[in-house]
């Protein structure tokens, strides 16, 4: 008996056989622990091992398969060393749709409070359509969780900035006391943004997995935070000018902290070498009424993925700024038009672009992966929740 599928992540098995995806939990728990265990003498655990020739039995000795039972994750042939991988979204918007139905009604009926789960039910169907190289992701989080991180969040962050912002015109406080009151809250807030960003990120990545193994960010926040507060004061200095590898700097710290398992990635990008496109944006922001940012945004996702690597592959992208100017804005006019009810099929539909655009090209040594899981709590996914800092995750 199992209460999730460990393949797809259904959260409602009821018997040992998955009814969405038909695996048996069993045999691919089996599969998986050997998976996590890395290679053993005598073989890796993704790669069949070969039988000798005096003891391969006969085609009459052979055990037939069943058709019922599918075959497991380990029992596969291993995938090719090399060549190009794409991940496939199986979803559809009809069927992201009934859940958005399902999602409101239940947060109207508690006054907001099924929110968090609600969240947590759209994650787990986009993780669970989410497929690389035959398997799906999976979302682990909970309802629970995020509700006891939002609560963290407001009593360690939202009330004392709430305090701090109103107390002094309450209290009828001198014009000094608002003024510094006030730029203690700019100075928390530009604080609290980044750490929003790290534990948002530290979360979500703990709560996904991968044939059962979980991604991790293992980084230090205060670290972050000290490029957060640099870059936007360069930035700031140089009108603008440090921009390119202010942003860099923030992708390298959190792709090369970024685990899947015990497989560190790695991100060698300098943001110097984006100047040149955005001097450009810069002088043609105002003729082409801000199109041109999408030059710039093209190139900088083309830049990032080929130069993030995972084990001897590398990421490639293949977005332009035609592509991904048609997709954002006929997104946004979509969502306008329809007040919201075509949410379901646009975000099938831009995950399904992201997908396309984005491939991993190289050796990919999947079979030294073991689980390296980190304990992590919700509080800056509550925090995220605030200052809409989310880093591309949903």
């Amino acid at each position: 008996m199992a209460d999730t599928c460990p393949r797809c992540g259904f959260a409602e098995v009821a018997s040992d056989k998955c009814p969405k995806c038909g695996v048996v939990i069993a045999v691919y728990q089996a599969s998986l622990d050997k998976m996590r265990r890395g290679p053993q003498a005598g073989g890796s655990p993704l790669v069949r091992s070969s039988t000798p020739a005096s003891t391969t039995p006969t085609p009459s000795a052979a055990p037939r398969p069943s058709p019922e039972t599918p075959t497991p994750a380990a029992a596969r042939p291993a995938p090719a060393t090399t060549g190009t991988r794409h991940a496939i979204f199986r979803g559809s918007g009809s069927s992201l749709f009934g859940i958005h139905v399902i999602n409101a009604l239940l947060i109207l009926a508690t006054l907001g409070v099924y929110f968090f789960w609600a969240k947590v039910r759209v994650r787990n169907y986009l993780w669970s359509e989410s497929e690389f190289e035959g398997d799906r992701f999976a979302y682990h989080g909970t309802g629970r969780e995020l509700i006891i991180g939002f609560a963290k969040a407001v009593a360690f962050f939202f009330l004392p900035i709430t305090l701090l912002n109103t107390a002094p015109e309450l209290l009828k406080a001198s014009p000094i006391v608002v003024v510094a009151a006030r730029m203690t809250v700019s100075i928390l807030a530009a604080v609290f943004i980044p750490i929003a960003i790290v534990g948002a990120r530290r979360y979500r990545l703990s709560r996904t997995s991968w044939r059962g193994i979980r991604f991790s960010l293992r980084a230090s926040t205060r670290q972050f935070v000290g490029i957060w507060i640099r870059g936007w004061m360069l930035t700031s200095l140089t009108f603008g000018l440090y921009y390119p590898s202010f942003v860099t700097s923030q992708q390298r710290f959190l792709t090369s902290n970024t685990w899947f398992g015990s497989q560190r990635f790695a991100f060698d990008g300098r943001g110097r070498d984006l100047m040149g496109v955005w001097l450009g944006t810069i002088v043609l922001f105002l003729p082409t009424l801000g199109l041109s940012w999408f030059w710039f945004a093209a190139k900088r996702q083309r830049y990032y993925a080929e130069h993030t690597r995972f084990t001897g592959a590398r990421f490639r992208s293949t977005v332009t700024a035609p592509k991904l100017a048609w997709l954002t804005i006929s997104t946004w006019v979509g969502l306008l038009l329809t007040a919201g009810l075509a949410w379901p099929w646009l975000t099938v539909r831009k995950t399904r672009r992201g997908f396309a655009w984005l491939s991993l090209e190289g050796p990919l040594a999947l079979d030294t992966i073991t689980q390296q899981a980190q304990q992590v709590s919700a509080t800056g996914e509550g925090l995220a929740g605030f200052f809409d800092a989310d880093f591309g995750l949903i």
